[in-house]
């Protein structure tokens, strides 16, 4: 490239300038388009026909190839319980001029189902109200989706010759700890010397993420023919305290953990979190009876240097010595199973490391200002890219709220600011 430094922000908003429209309009049709993951099973391919068909109209070649060879691979992340037939990732290639660095921009077009509540703006039907774009999907991850078809496509402008490949991949299955798109692609042999995933990071730059572990536990007790009985009632219910107790103990277990590195900064580094308690229904169309099966949903964080075998470990056998002390966890066990296994973990990715210090260039010189850099809050895919295949990877996207909630939503303008930055970075990067 023949650009100076110091003008590729401004290049980058130059060549993005005729785009936005289009990818507003991008962004809408894909949150329109359902792309819910259910295990074991997902329909994230019509939502990649839509960004084939994007990109193809603009004169991209596209491929969309099918993911069920995971399940075969024999790779230890494969999730066996998973099924991948008709699930297709999407890749997209710019080759450059073989004398510079190539990057991968990566993103899931898997979505959580709708959140229970009531939704202002229905999870499918797109609306736009002062600069945000609410639908399912739009944070985690359509939105971040976008900016990186809307950099790629600005690469491809005519002038524009990048000295490495440029690689744009949509995967499938990322959502409840799935990790199958992403380990696709790379045992195909798509590779990259950096990668940035532009799940939502508020503009922030996210150089690790977390690992995690989430259990289902459950118990069954009693006699639904003997409810209205001279018979002892005997419920599972009022039996969950002592589980609650287990958790709690856990999470102060977990709380005393210090942050490290980019971490270092968070009230609480390790989290263990109770998504969910269960027992019955409370509603007018479910008869009075007491419930015969209750449950709680429990979900571990682990920080990137931890051992997640050890502490997964230490934590299983801790809940298996419960019926020791406890005559009614004794007779009626406690059902333990884990959501996805084997667990997820972290990765960081060093501060000094260049493709950092470029993403950092990359930011300040697109917003004027030094970016925050810090950690996500959350695992992803992250650690299969870096961990297991070597590709030095860090998050970048933009901002909004309501993941895995109702009335999700992207802020669009930070959209664009994340386009303006990939462009910006790869223009760097991959000069030759």
């Amino acid at each position: 490239m023949t650009h100076q430094k110091q003008s590729r922000a401004g290049i980058a908003r130059r060549l993005l300038r005729p785009l936005r429209r289009d990818i507003l309009m991008l962004l809408k049709e894909l949150i329109s388009v359902n792309t819910v993951a259910i295990p074991p099973e997902g329909q994230e391919t019509p939502g990649q026909c839509v960004l084939r068909n994007f990109l193809q109209s603009r004169g991209i070649r596209v491929e969309l190839y099918v993911t069920a060879f995971v399940r075969e691979s024999g790779h230890r992340l494969a999730r066996l319980d998973r099924h991948y037939e008709g699930r297709k990732n999407l890749i997209a290639r710019l080759a450059g001029s073989g004398r510079g660095k190539s990057l991968l921009l990566n993103g899931h077009i898997d979505t959580v189902p709708p959140a229970n509540g009531r939704w202002r703006y229905p999870p499918w039907r797109p609306a736009v109200k002062n600069g945000r774009v609410y639908g399912l999907g739009a944070f985690d991850m359509k939105g971040g989706l976008c900016a990186q078809v809307a950099a790629f496509c600005a690469l491809k402008a005519p002038g524009i010759r990048l000295g490495g490949d440029l690689l744009f991949e949509s995967v499938v299955d990322e959502e409840w700890g799935g990790g199958g798109g992403t380990l696709a692609g790379r045992l195909r042999g798509d590779s990259a010397d950096a990668c940035v995933i532009s799940e939502g990071t508020q503009l922030e730059i996210f150089r690790a993420t977390r690992g995690g572990f989430v259990l289902d536990l459950s118990i069954t007790a009693g006699d639904t023919a003997n409810y209205f009985s001279k018979e002892e009632v005997v419920g599972p219910a009022s039996h969950l305290v002592r589980l609650l107790e287990w958790v709690e103990n856990w999470r102060g277990i977990r709380a005393r953990v210090q942050g490290t590195g980019p971490y270092a900064g968070f009230a609480d580094a390790a989290p263990v979190q109770l998504l969910a308690v269960q027992a019955g229904r409370i509603s007018s169309d479910v008869p009075l009876s007491v419930p015969v099966e209750a449950a709680v949903r429990v979900y571990f964080q682990f920080l990137p240097g931890e051992d997640v075998a050890v502490l997964k470990k230490e934590i299983l056998d801790s809940l298996a010595k419960l019926p020791a002390s406890d005559p009614f966890f004794r007779t009626h066990p406690i059902d333990c199973r884990t959501l996805f296994d084997p667990p997820l973990v972290g990765h960081e990715l060093a501060e000094d490391h260049p493709w950092m210090k470029q993403m950092v260039s990359a930011a300040a010189d697109v917003t004027a200002r030094s970016p925050i850099v810090t950690a996500a809050p959350y695992p992803c895919d992250a650690f299969i890219l870096q961990r297991e295949f070597g590709i030095p990877t860090l998050l970048f996207g933009p901002a909004g709220g309501g993941a895995h909630n109702v009335d999700e939503y992207v802020d669009f303008e930070s959209v664009m600011i994340t386009a303006e930055t990939l462009v910006t970075a790869a223009l760097e990067w991959c000069s030759g």
